[in-house]
């Protein structure tokens, strides 16, 4: 992920649901511990979603929620975007 000063890997894979519907499961790993938690958090998000409902999560109010921005470092929150946004874009193409 660029902005981070971490080694992020994120990998998505189109799936079909118990009832048929498209959805996007997610996988990640990083070589930080604190951006494992930053990932396991947007993967409950996100993963094994309909394209449409991950594109209606608000992630960066989810992380706000959870009181998360006043803990990380402006290379950690450009991090966290920049997965935020991979997701989206991954969601939009869909």
């Amino acid at each position: 992920m660029r902005g981070c000063v971490s080694q992020v890997w994120l990998e998505r894979e189109a799936r079909t649901s118990a009832d048929g519907q498209a959805i996007l499961h997610y996988r990640g790993d990083s070589d930080s511990h604190l951006v494992r938690g930053l990932i396991a958090i947007s993967i409950s998000l996100f993963s094994d979603r309909a394209p449409k409902q991950i594109l209606a999560v608000d992630a960066l109010g989810a992380f706000r929620a959870l009181g998360l921005e006043q803990h990380l470092t402006p290379q950690r929150s450009n991090g966290a975007r920049a997965m935020i946004e991979r997701i989206r874009a991954d969601a939009a193409a869909a």
